[in-house]
């Protein structure tokens, strides 16, 4: 039997298949319209009222009543994209605007794409337009989230890095231009790190955000509050002198001290401290006022919680700064063109003075020979130090091959957690197991008890490969009483600010004494660093240290 659908003409079956178009347009939040410019009049598709929300339909009968309803304050508007056409234009036009339903005073607002095409008369100009409107309330607040998003930090709200800098940028050369004067402050949050570390990183970033409102909320409305990172915030102050800088940070410390932040594991105190800049006296650039203010901060900070300080040109610094941009060059062309050599200095027995090992210092080959001591901490603020360190390890196992040597190699806190320098080490020794007892891998005791559990695992890893381990500048960390029985070592390096006053100095004699016997109670074999004279020499005996190191007994020297 036929199927019935295939009995009809095909225009007709389309006309079944098709549903009413009003409730669609009105589902889809659409209507049409026709405007007649001449008369001014409108047309619009019956469901006006259901998508607008405007009763009768009539209200709206004319473009300039349509006009009534919106923003006022708001330069979009069909009247003008058509009015304002040129003539010869295609006609077609899309714009967006804010639509009030209740009359352009009521808070209750629609957003409306307006999408059309005008048509021209005799003369050229529009005479009339169709087109339709559509209700973007949920486009365009999604628009106007990634547009905010692009420009603001969403924790806190306040501006991020980027159009911090834009900011910054732009008052800067407004101040130039116009002589106003301007500052940027940095303000970071007190011991951050401990509270992640204690209450967690999500808390850490509810304290963030509590403590960005509170600065938002203490600035001016001409101020501009940005994240800076990490822990900080950056806030470009303006129409600020030097002295206002101080009282604004001051009262910005103030905003966040004086109140306590409530958390969901409990309350927290927080301070600030902070370092600020003037600008453009001390600052034409955002790079220049954001370095300086930084540098402030790194004073404000050595003061103590809850400081502020501003920048002051200081000519020393900006020398020094220069000479460390001018070795941070030098070290990472050391590196590439593999500069760095070995000099050794022997550690000897207190009484024979013969040599139980040499120390293995590293240096920068050029003409005045920079020592590690002078590049050592300047590297690990690079992010260096761990290149340095194994390079180091492939330089004293090459020494190890060639001589028959005991050597010291220093390595700094990073390498303690650097399973690539430790795998380095395993697969020389590996191949040549013998050189593991001349090999002596010296660590600082401050960098030892940054995380004591996982140094005590290194040396356990070095014991096991048949290395020797040893604490360098025993003491520095005043905990050694807590920490030598957990790290295992095999020799201590008592400070050299201990040792080089020794005769002169009643209280260096005690703490000598005490660590040398605590020590030896461990049967750690010790070592003074920095022995200059004989009647330190003499001292030291007296105490039962069994090794010195020092000019007294000679000087690095290549090998």
């Amino acid at each position: 039997m036929l199927d019935v659908a295939q009995t009809l003409p095909v225009k007709e079956m389309v006309a079944t298949r098709r549903p009413p178009l009003q409730p669609v347009l009105t589902a889809v939040g659409e209507v049409v319209y026709d405007w007649s410019i001449p008369d001014d009049t409108i047309a619009w598709g019956d469901n006006a009222e259901d998508v607008l929300g405007v009763a009768p339909a009539s209200r709206i009968g004319t473009g300039t009543a349509f006009g009534e309803f919106l923003d006022p304050e708001h330069p979009e508007t069909r009247h003008a994209a058509v009015l304002h056409a040129t003539a010869g234009g295609d006609g077609r036009y899309r714009i967006e605007y804010p639509f009030h339903p209740q009359g352009p005073h009521n808070r209750q607002r629609l957003w409306i794409e307006d999408l059309g095409c005008w048509y021209a008369g005799p003369d050229g100009r529009p005479v009339r337009a169709h087109g339709v409107v559509r209700v973007i309330n949920e486009r365009h607040e999604r628009e106007e989230r990634l547009a905010f998003l692009s420009r603001h930090d969403e924790m806190t709200g306040c501006l991020n890095r980027v159009h911090l800098v834009e900011t910054l940028a732009a008052a800067i050369k407004r101040a130039i231009d116009t002589r106003e004067r301007i500052a940027f402050v940095v303000a970071a949050i007190d011991n951050f790190d401990t509270i992640n570390e204690v209450y967690g990183f999500d808390v850490g970033d509810q304290i963030f955000a509590a403590v960005a409102k509170r600065v938002r909320a203490e600035v001016r409305t001409a101020d501009a509050v940005g994240r800076f990172s990490g822990g900080m915030l950056g806030i470009v102050l303006s129409d600020c002198s030097e002295d206002d800088m101080h009282a604004a940070a001051l009262r910005i410390h103030a905003c966040v001290r004086d109140e306590i932040l409530v958390t969901g594991p409990g309350s927290v105190a927080v301070t600030l401290s902070s370092g600020g800049v003037a600008v453009p006296r001390h600052g034409r650039t955002p790079e220049e006022a954001m370095a300086r203010a930084r540098e402030a901060l790194h004073l404000a900070r050595h003061s103590g919680n809850g400081h502020f300080v501003p920048y002051i040109h200081s000519p020393a610094r900006q020398a020094q700064r220069r000479a460390n941009a001018t070795l941070s060059t030098e070290l990472v062309a050391a590196l590439q063109e593999r500069r760095l050599s070995l000099a050794f200095q022997p550690v000897v027995d207190i009484e024979t003075r013969t040599p139980h090992f040499h120390e293995a210092l590293v240096r920068i080959n050029r003409p005045d020979d920079v020592a590690a001591s002078d590049f050592a901490s300047f590297a690990e603020r690079l992010g260096l130090i761990r290149l340095i360190d194994r390079h180091v390890l492939d330089l004293a196992l090459d020494v190890l091959i060639r001589t028959g040597r005991h050597i010291s190699i220093n390595v700094s806190a990073d390498t303690v957690g650097d399973t690539e320098w430790m795998a380095r080490l395993a697969t020389a020794l590996a191949a040549r197991p013998s050189l593991a007892k001349r090999l002596i891998v010296e660590i600082t005791e401050t960098a030892m008890i940054k995380n004591l559990e996982e140094a005590a695992a290194f040396v356990a890893r070095l014991h096991e490969a048949g290395c020797r381990v040893a604490i360098d500048d025993f003491g520095a960390g005043f905990s050694s009483f807590r920490n030598l029985r957990v790290l295992d070592v095999d020799i201590v390096k008592i400070d050299g600010t201990f040792i080089e006053n020794l005769p002169k100095s009643p209280d260096d004699q005690v703490f000598v004494r005490i660590l040398t016997e605590l020590a030896k109670s461990f049967a750690i074999t010790t070592v003074a660093e920095w022995v200059q004279d004989e009647e330190t020499v003499d001292i030291l005996k007296g105490y039962g240290v069994d090794a010195i190191q020092g000019m007294l007994t000679g000087a690095p020297a290549a090998d």
